[in-house]
């Protein structure tokens, strides 16, 4: 199917970021609508290599740019990118080795700031970042949560939370970490951290499984959050949290849950299993909290290596980074709703984490 022909006849969604310096919360009229122009791709790279990078591709063009940080500003992202986000105006790249947030503008990739999170000389290893009014939220595996002002680029306070938090996200007007302890093995972390964005404190903390990382929230007031186990006899689980009381509600059985990405009443799991070596796309109905199909994909085409996946809400396309070999430069499969592979193109090494870049358009009149 043609990309292009695609765009035009999916439906596009009316919420998305502005080119302000916050998301414009006012709602659109029936003459805006909100379209994707493109997409950047984080490109974690190799572990203590300093080769992060950006890829931008271009909707209208087909064009990849395959670094173009270092295109525009003549030097690398550095070592070990570990999230990215647009949040208004601006594209927010943690690169956890080098132990800094990169703050670029997000149309033209040009630096405005690096953002060095450090305790003295001590790096802080910022993991993953959220956004909350006027202030960015970037944990990191010290402990500790950065509270950055959007506006000045500045670090205002580092709140104390679990230890070695690997995710985190805003749920039912809080902002909540999860604490995996993953460098205290075999003792790891099994708590959440909430947040209350106004006092900028840590709240309480509620149980969930052992090495919590990513967690997502749905339009029902529940937390998704996979509990990686200890890689062992514990094994990796997909669970659901009351956003309102923090009480556990369901564990999902039967499959081992890596990554996943939410879009409307859908969640899309990379699901892996260790016994056979093999890996799938599984969906979920996030209202009924069932398993809706066990492989997504469903036109053949064979993923090597899933290590990213994310869902651009405005087309509705479900993007899969596959790393391959982990040694050379990745992929990125763009899919239709219904599991056909709609385009694809080449990314850089270890391909991981998606940001969409969107404008206000208007609408067509009867």
């Amino acid at each position: 199917m043609n990309y292009k022909l695609f765009t035009l006849l999916l439906p596009l969604a009316l919420l998305a970021i502005s080119c302000t310096d916050e998301p414009d919360d006012k709602p659109q009229t029936h003459d805006t609508l909100v379209r994707s122009t493109g997409v950047y791709v984080l490109n974690e790279g190799l572990f203590t290599g300093n080769n992060a990078s950006l890829t931008r591709f271009t909707f209208s063009d087909s064009a990849v740019a395959g670094d173009i940080f270092l295109q525009q500003n003549g030097r690398g992202l550095g070592d070990t990118g570990s999230d990215l986000a647009i949040y208004g105006s601006k594209l927010y790249a943690v690169i956890n080795v080098s132990s800094q947030v990169e703050v670029m503008d997000a149309r033209t990739c040009m630096s405005l700031k690096q953002i060095p999170l450090f305790d003295g000389t001590t790096a802080r290893q910022p993991r993953k970042i959220a956004f909350y009014g006027s202030n960015a939220f970037v944990c990191n595996f010290d402990g500790t949560v950065a509270v950055i002002d959007t506006l000045s680029l500045t670090v205002t306070k580092y709140i104390p939370v679990g230890p070695n938090p690997d995710g985190i996200t805003v749920a039912g007007g809080k902002i909540w970490v999860s604490n995996s302890g993953g460098l205290n093995f075999p003792d790891y972390n099994n708590t959440l951290s909430v947040i209350d964005p106004v006092t900028l404190s840590e709240e309480k903390q509620v149980t969930i499984g052992i090495n919590p990382y990513v967690l997502k929230a749905d339009n029902y007031g529940d937390l998704y959050v996979i509990a990686r186990g200890n890689y062992g006899d514990v094994k990796s689980r997909l669970q659901v949290v009351d956003a309102a009381t923090g009480a556990m509600k369901h564990t999902f059985e039967g499959f081992e849950a890596i990554n996943f990405a939410v879009a409307g009443d859908t969640a899309f799991v990379y699901n892996f299993d260790w016994g056979t070596m093999s890996s799938s796309i599984m969906m979920l109905n996030l209202k009924t909290e069932t398993m809706v199909s066990e492989h997504f994909i469903t036109d053949g085409t064979v993923i090597q290596t899933v290590y990213g996946i994310a869902v651009d809400e405005a087309t509705g396309l479900i993007y899969i980074a596959d790393a391959l070999n982990f040694t050379g430069t990745g992929k990125v499969y763009a899919f239709t709703p219904d599991g056909k592979l709609n385009y694809s193109f080449d990314a850089g090494l270890n391909p991981a984490y998606f940001a969409f870049l969107k404008e206000k358009v208007l609408a067509a009149q009867p």
